[in-house]
């Protein structure tokens, strides 16, 4: 069957010659060739999809946190970033992080007011990780993060500077942002976030896959985290995801 879809789109080169010059063998590799080369149909054919969707989706994890909860930060810890360095390269692992957790707000006037878990400090670590995240790409901003949750204080200023020091990242424009209206709106709608969750949130860390939870999600994250990614991505499994825990190799 491979050879004769390959034949196929090998008489098909001589009409579209002059608008695509990659080989036959590439034409299906990705949504944009397959446009170029006006082989769309044909390649959502070979890869058993349909016609919109001819590139594999990315898996998205998003977790819902607060900055001084330990088992968040085991979880980052332990689970999430790992996962996110052993998958970064490969593109397959979106992540999304919302600082706001079992946190409350009040409006006062033209601000919101916060009361967190873990008290005012936390409410500051989140306002501290949310402007971040707002200045940053999150594949500069979570490694940052990751290195403040570590420490156990992501709220002192001190932290930010040490943890962004080789990045490039403004950590002055960060603060700044955390104690401006501007941090103000923008942990007010990662609170909107929070509390738009279905089913509504009842702990954290709270994780959704593709954006949706369950009790089995949410143990599968906390007890492998990349082998539930792997397990979910529909695409080509990355070399990353042949690594398996609990095994002796062998020599």
């Amino acid at each position: 069957m491979l050879r004769v879809f390959f034949v196929a789109l090998l008489s098909l080169s001589v009409v579209y010659s002059k608008i695509c010059n990659l080989p036959p063998r590439l034409w299906c590799t990705s949504e944009e060739t397959a446009r170029e080369c006006d082989v769309e149909k044909q390649c959502a054919t070979f890869h058993g999809i349909s016609n919109e969707v001819l590139a594999t989706p990315q898996v998205h994890v998003t977790l819902y946190f607060e900055s001084l909860c330990p088992g968040c930060r085991s979880f980052i810890k332990s689970q999430l970033f790992p996962t996110f360095q052993n998958l970064g390269s490969s593109n397959i692992l979106n992540v999304t992080l919302v600082p706001y957790g079992n946190a409350h707000e009040t409006k006062d006037g033209d601000k919101w007011v916060f009361q967190c878990q873990h008290g005012e400090n936390e409410c500051i670590g989140n306002l501290i990780e949310t402007c971040l995240l707002h200045y940053n790409d999150v594949n500069v901003a979570f490694p940052v993060l990751a290195c403040m949750e570590s420490t156990g204080t992501p709220y002192e200023p001190s932290i930010l500077k040490d943890c962004s020091s080789s990045t490039g990242i403004d950590y002055e424009q960060v603060l700044a942002c955390s104690n401006s209206s501007l941090g103000n709106t923008l942990e007010h709608e990662m609170g909107m976030k929070t509390d738009a969750l279905n089913p509504p949130h009842n702990y954290v860390p709270w994780v959704t896959l593709n954006g949706v939870h369950t009790e089995q999600i949410q143990q599968e994250a906390t007890a492998d985290l990349l082998k539930l990614v792997c397990d979910t991505y529909t695409g080509v499994k990355p070399q990353a995801c042949n690594t398996f825990k609990d095994v002796c190799y062998k020599q």
